[in-house]
């Protein structure tokens, strides 16, 4: 590509993200107003399909300057759109504590976002035994099931709730895709902190449950009841496939 012609074309497209860089020279001011249109107005309706709560939520100024400020300034890592979403949570992490936006709105955007990921997540479920002693073996999770911890209420926050005080509990969710959607259900710590461990380490739904004792400051005995209940309820969900093999 001859330079001059990489010269007008970075020249544009650096206008196009934010106007206040010169413009390419020889295009009226109104046809580059219209490609800038045509792009941030496509980039906004799927940030807002993206993030239907946040939309709705935050002031339309406020929303406005958030997806501008992201065209113009923050560079994506990916060509895909249908990860966009991912860099837009990424951008909301870095920058919104520095703009006086509220202190919940990156959490807010990783939830919803999430939904998104699970949608399109294409991890293959790992071989396991479906009739394994969920105890005495090692349980196997699904790959589309994630647990997620928050500081803020995510999800209570819209137009009508918008909190101030960070609350003194967690809000702990599980999403979970099923037949091609995700349902999102309340978690309580017990349950959270099972599958944590599920994920992040392999070994005995016993070994599971004595680490979880012990954490908690109660005898195996007081909890290993509820555990295995809470192992066998989430087999029943799908959330736990079975056992490895062997």
């Amino acid at each position: 590509m001859p330079e001059q012609l990489l010269d007008q074309l970075n020249c544009m497209a650096n206008y196009v993200r934010n106007p206040q860089n010169p413009p390419p020279p020889g295009i009226e001011t109104r046809r580059l107003a219209v490609y800038r249109q045509l792009f941030i107005g496509s980039i906004e309706s799927l940030l807002a399909a993206s993030f239907p709560v946040i939309h709705q939520t935050l002031p339309d100024a406020d929303w406005r300057w958030l997806v501008h400020d992201f065209y113009a300034n923050y560079r994506c890592q990916t060509p895909l759109f249908t990860q966009l979403g991912g860099e837009f949570v990424s951008y909301l992490e870095q920058c919104a504590s520095s703009q006086n936006h509220p202190a919940w709105l990156p959490e807010l955007a990783q939830h919803e976002w999430s939904e998104s990921a699970l949608l399109l997540n294409d991890a293959v479920e790992p071989a396991h035994n479906p009739h394994g002693n969920l105890v005495e073996g090692t349980p196997v999770m699904s790959e589309l099931a994630w647990a997620h911890a928050y500081e803020w209420p995510v999800c209570d926050i819209g137009p009508d709730h918008r909190p101030i005080d960070k609350p003194t509990a967690p809000t702990l969710v599980l999403l979970q895709r099923r037949g091609g959607h995700v349902t999102f259900s309340r978690l309580a710590p017990m349950a959270y902190a099972l599958l944590v461990s599920l994920t992040e380490h392999r070994r005995s739904g016993r070994e599971h449950l004595v680490a979880l004792a012990e954490a908690a400051g109660v005898t195996v005995r007081e909890l290993m009841p509820v555990g295995v209940a809470a192992l066998e309820g989430f087999k029943a969900q799908g959330i736990v496939l079975g056992t490895r093999w062997g």
